[in-house]
C-alpha cells in the first residue's frame, strides 16, 4: 500500500504524481475503517483528502506552517505526518486525539477546537515571521461555514495590512456541520458560480501582457472596464472588494490544479484567499448523502451506514419535547442555535414552527445579544448551545443578557465531561463562569424527567436563566418521588443523619449511588438533590446543619468559582458546624476518553469519593 510507505512528514513527496488519485482512494478507505471501530469525524475528513495532499506536497514541514480551523479536518494531516498507527486509539483514553494537540507533533502548531481562529493565529504567525526577518509559508484552511464567525471577519479586515505573504484556503463546501446560512453562504455561491468572469479575467491579462504600456488614461480605463465585468458576471466580489487577492474557484480535488494556485499565492507579497471547492463525505455513498449525520459519528457499521450502538433517549431528546411543548402553546417561545441545528435538538422545532427558529451560523456572541433584543421585543426566546461555545460569548452575556435583566433562558448542552471530544470541548466551566455574573439563575436537572419540568418552569421564569445538562443517555428518573420545583429550593431524596450529600445535575445519579454504599457500610447518609445551583438552598443547609456534620458537595464542574466554592463561603459566614469535603476537581484542561475513564481519572467516581468521605468521618468521628 502507498499509504504504507508513508512513515514521518513529508514523505509524501516521495510519491509519483500517477500514484495520488490511488494514494487518495487508500487514505479514504483508511479513514472510513478505523472511524467505522472508534467513532471520530468523518465527513469533514474525506471532504479534504486531495485538499491535505496537495498542502503536504506544496509546504515543507517543519519550517512552514498550516493551520486548521476548528480542526475535525485533520485525520488526512495526522496520516501523511506518520501517525497512521495512532488511528486504532482515535479519541480513546491515553489515545490520539481527533482534533490537532501540539503533544502530538511539531506539525499541529496548536490545540484547536472551536471555529473561526485560524486566521487570527495565522495572521498572527506571518506577522511574527516578518517582525523576526524569516521566510517560511504560512497556510490558514478555513471553511465556508466557519467563515460566517465574527472572529474570521476581523482576521480578514486586519489582514488587508499585511506586507508579507500570508495563504487563506477557504475550503467551500456548503456546510458547516448542518447547511450553511446567511449572506456568506449566498456570497459563496455566487463566487463558485463565476467561472466565466474568471475565464474573462485571465484572457484579458494575458492580452495586456502583450501590449506596450500607452499611458495612464488607458491603465485607468481599463481599470474602471474591470469593475464593471465584475459587476456583471460577479456581483459579490467580496475579497477583492476587501483589498485581499483572490484566487479560485478551484476544484478541491484536483492536486495539480491546487499546487499551481499555491505556488502562484506564494509569489505575492500580501494576503492571499485561495477558494478551493470541495464535497464533504466525498468517497463513501452514505457520508456524501447525509454529511451531516456523518460529521460525528460513534462507530457504525461501513455496509449499511448505521451506527451499531443502541440509540437510547438523550437529555438533548429531552430538552427538544419540551422546548416544543412550550412553543406548541405559546407563540412567544423561539429557538436559536448556533449553526447546531441538529447536535442541540431543534430539528423538530425548525421543521414545526421555522418562522420562530433562527439559526445564526458560527456566531454565538450574536446569537446571545440576538436573544436580547427579542426578548425586548416581547417574545422568550431560548438559546440552545452547547457549554464549550457558550464560553466565547461571555461578554454578551454579562452586558446584553445579565445587565439588560433580559428574559432569555439558555440551554447548556454537553455540561461537564463530554468524553472522546476532548480538550477543547469539555463543558466543565459553565457553571463557575456563570455563577460570577449578577441576575443569573443557574440550574441542573437530576434526570430527563426534571430537564422537561425545569423547561415547563422557564416558562413563567421573569430575567435570565440557565439550565445546564450533560451529553448522552439520560434516565427518565431516579427512584424518588418528584416535588414541584419552586425557585431556589433544594429537594431532597433521602433523609438521613451525620453525612449529607448535597448533589448538583448529573452527579445526583452517582450521589445515589454513593449513599447506598455509605448505607452498607453502616451510615445514614442524607441526599438532596440541588436542582438550583445559583441560588443554592441557603436556609435547607442551615437546618440540616444541626444533625449533620460532613457536607459533601457533588458537581460536575472546574472548582473555582463553582458550587463547592460558594457553598463553603457561605458554611464560613454562618459559622455552620459542618466539615466541608467540595469534589469539584482541580482547574485543568481534560483530555479524551469515555466520560466513566475521565470521572475516575480525577476522582469523581463513586469509589473514589466514598474513600475520601469514609476517611474524612473517621477523623472526625468521636
Amino acid at each position: 500500500m502507498l499509504l504504507d510507505s508513508i512513515k514521518q512528514t513529508n514523505d509524501i513527496k516521495k510519491i509519483e504524481p500517477k500514484d495520488y488519485p490511488a494514494l487518495a482512494a487508500e487514505i479514504r478507505r483508511f479513514i472510513v475503517e478505523k472511524v467505522s471501530q472508534t467513532g471520530g469525524h468523518l465527513s469533514a475528513n474525506l471532504g479534504v483528502v486531495e485538499l491535505t495532499m496537495a498542502l503536504h506536497l506544496f509546504l515543507n514541514f517543519p519550517e512552514d506552517k498550516l493551520i486548521f480551523d476548528v480542526g475535525h479536518q485533520c485525520y488526512v494531516h495526522k496520516l501523511l505526518t506518520g501517525r497512521k498507527e495512532g488511528f486504532d486509539t482515535l479519541r480513546q483514553f491515553g489515545g490520539m486525539s481527533g482534533f490537532p494537540r501540539t503533544e502530538e507533533s511539531e506539525t499541529d502548531l496548536f490545540t484547536t477546537g472551536h471555529s473561526s481562529t485560524s486566521l487570527s493565529l495565522g495572521l498572527g504567525l506571518a506577522k511574527a515571521r516578518d517582525l523576526n526577518h524569516e521566510n517560511y509559508t504560512v497556510v490558514s484552511v478555513i471553511g465556508d461555514g466557519s467563515m460566517t464567525g465574527g472572529m474570521a471577519f476581523e482576521a480578514l479586515n486586519n489582514a488587508t495590512e499585511l506586507k508579507g505573504n500570508f495563504i487563506i484556503v477557504l475550503n467551500d463546501n456548503g456546510k458547516s456541520i448542518g447547511d450553511n446560512v446567511g449572506g456568506m453562504s449566498g456570497a459563496f455561491q455566487n463566487l463558485r458560480t463565476a467561472p466565466r468572469y474568471n475565464r474573462l479575467k485571465q484572457n484579458v491579462k494575458n492580452t495586456l501582457d502583450k501590449i506596450p504600456s500607452v499611458g495612464n488614461s488607458m491603465v485607468r480605463q481599463i481599470g474602471k472596464a474591470k469593475d464593471v465585468v465584475k459587476q456583471i458576471f460577479l456581483p459579490n466580489m467580496y475579497f477583492e472588494t476587501m483589498g485581499l487577492t483572490y484566487l479560485g474557484p478551484i476544484d478541491g480535488h484536483n492536486i495539480a490544479a491546487m499546487l499551481k494556485a499555491f505556488e502562484d499565492a506564494r509569489r505575492l507579497d500580501r494576503a492571499v484567499v485561495v477558494h478551493v471547492v470541495t464535497k464533504k463525505g466525498k468517497g463513501y455513498r452514505f457520508a456524501e448523502e447525509d454529511p451531516e449525520r456523518f460529521h460525528g459519528i460513534g462507530p457504525f457499521d461501513i455496509a449499511s451506514g448505521e451506527e451499531k450502538r443502541a440509540r437510547t433517549k438523550s437529555y438533548t431528546d429531552y430538552a427538544s419535547e419540551a422546548l416544543l411543548e412550550l412553543a406548541d402553546r405559546d407563540d412567544r417561545v423561539l429557538a436559536i442555535t448556533a449553526a447546531m441545528t441538529g447536535g442541540t435538538g431543534l430539528s423538530a422545532f425548525k421543521e414545526k414552527y421555522p418562522s420562530r427558529f433562527f439559526d445564526v451560523g458560527i456566531a454565538e456572541e450574536h446569537a446571545v445579544t440576538f436573544a436580547s433584543g427579542l426578548a425586548k421585543g416581547g417574545f422568550k426566546p431560548y438559546v440552545c448551545i452547547y457549554s464549550t461555545f457558550l464560553q466565547r460569548s461571555y461578554d454578551q452575556i454579562v452586558h446584553d443578557i445579565a445587565l439588560q435583566k433580559a428574559d432569555v433562558t439558555f440551554l447548556i448542552d454537553r455540561a461537564g465531561l463530554v468524553g472522546a471530544d476532548g480538550v477543547t470541548h469539555q463543558g466543565m466551566m459553565d457553571s463557575a463562569f456563570l455563577q460570577t455574573i449578577p441576575n443569573m439563575t443557574l440550574m441542573a436537572p437530576r434526570a430527563g424527567r426534571e430537564l422537561k419540568e425545569m423547561i415547563r418552569f422557564s416558562e413563567s421564569f421573569k430575567g435570565p436563566l440557565a439550565i445546564r445538562y450533560p451529553r448522552g443517555c439520560a434516565p427518565e428518573e431516579l427512584v424518588y418521588t418528584r416535588t414541584p420545583i419552586l425557585f431556589g429550593q433544594a429537594e431532597i431524596l433521602e433523609e438521613g443523619r451525620d453525612i449529607l450529600l448535597f448533589a448538583a445535575g448529573s452527579m445526583v445519579q452517582t450521589a445515589q449511588t454513593l449513599a447506598e454504599a455509605l448505607r452498607r457500610k453502616g451510615f445514614e447518609p442524607t441526599l438532596v438533590n440541588a436542582r438550583f445551583v445559583k441560588p443554592f438552598d441557603r436556609q435547607l443547609l442551615r437546618s440540616l446543619s444541626a444533625t449533620h456534620r460532613l457536607l459533601a458537595v457533588l458537581e460536575e464542574s472546574n472548582r473555582s468559582g463553582a458550587l463547592g466554592e460558594h457553598i463553603a463561603d457561605f458554611c464560613e459566614a454562618e459559622k455552620l458546624p459542618f466539615r466541608l469535603l467540595d469534589f469539584a476537581p482541580e482547574d485543568a484542561f481534560y483530555s479524551h476518553g469515555s466520560v466513566a475513564e475521565l470521572k475516575k481519572q480525577i476522582g469523581l467516581d463513586t469509589e473514589s469519593i466514598l474513600d475520601r468521605i469514609v476517611r474524612s468521618w473517621q477523623e472526625i468521628a468521636p
